[in-house]
């Protein structure tokens, strides 16, 4: 219980019996207010005046249970939050039409999930453009003669195809879903698009051995490395045996595969973002 006068005397506080009595003494005449307080109960207050040589009997009153108050915080978690990302990723076309897919314009974009990454590895090896380009290049090939055991016409095509499209399973799976899983990195490109020109340079040209870890922290990228090496050598099953690749290949391949990473990275630094009309709107602004 607090009493606390109008003249700005100070307030007195008291406790009630366990039968809710009370009483305040020496109190002076004149108005006062009466503020009565219990926990999981609303405040009570009340007044009344005072009168000398008066002893001021508080009326009955009880106290009404207090209104519960829950706090609640709604959000995303971050699973749902890589969710909505990738479904950006995935509209995000070079010209409209080539697959952009494995670049993030988002520069603390949420980690992906295992599943998540093997989605956006599916999503980019069953796209139409991945067939029509696979289609293309086993057409070159036949009208080279490229990997001459396979022989002509249709049968020679689609053997063309098959190991080009194997070719381009195996790279994404292994080199984007599997090992970036196992090792818990990002397979994507996290676009920079600030800082002066050579920053940049270097930054593209850095991300071609180096990647984000799914805690956020960049680190050495063994999954492109060894998702190269592993590619390779896996080709070695399906080949002619005349152009299979051998150990001293192999390697020879990885080290071009990460030039040309390199190579990608500086098309998606200065070139790419300027060609591709959907990003995210909190990306950085085309420099």
């Amino acid at each position: 219980m607090r009493l606390s006068r109008e003249d700005q005397s100070p307030s007195q506080e008291v406790l009630s019996g366990t039968d809710g009595q009370f009483s305040f003494a020496n109190i002076a005449p004149g108005p006062f207010q009466l503020t009565v307080t219990s926990a999981g109960f609303a405040t009570q207050t009340s007044s009344g005046i005072l009168h000398s040589a008066e002893n001021y009997i508080v009326p009955k009153s009880a106290l009404a249970v207090a209104t519960a108050v829950t706090d609640m915080e709604v959000g995303l978690s971050q699973t749902e939050v890589a969710e909505e990302e990738i479904k950006v990723e995935e509209k995000q076309r070079v010209l409209g039409v080539l697959p952009n897919f494995y670049v993030s314009y988002i520069p603390n974009a949420a980690p992906l999930t295992s599943k998540q990454k093997f989605k956006l590895a599916l999503r980019t090896v069953v796209d139409p453009f991945t067939l029509v380009f696979v289609g293309g290049a086993a057409g070159v090939e036949q009208a080279q003669n490229h990997f001459a055991e396979y022989g002509q016409g249709a049968q020679g095509y689609g053997k063309r195809f098959g190991a080009g499209y194997a070719d381009t399973v195996t790279d994404t799976f292994i080199g984007a879903a599997i090992l970036p899983s196992l090792l818990k990195q990002d397979p994507r490109y996290f676009y920079k698009g600030s800082g002066s020109q050579r920053s940049r340079i270097l930054y593209a040209i850095a991300n071609a051995v180096i990647c984000k870890g799914d805690n956020g922290r960049w680190q050495a990228n063994y999954s492109n490395i060894l998702g190269s090496m592993a590619a390779g050598g896996i080709s070695n099953l399906y080949y002619p045996p005349q152009d299979r690749n051998g150990a001293g290949l192999t390697f020879e391949n990885a080290a071009l595969g990460i030039g040309a990473s390199a190579v990608a990275n500086l098309f998606q630094e200065f070139v790419i973002r300027k060609l591709t009309p959907k990003v995210p709107s909190n990306a950085p602004a085309k420099p």
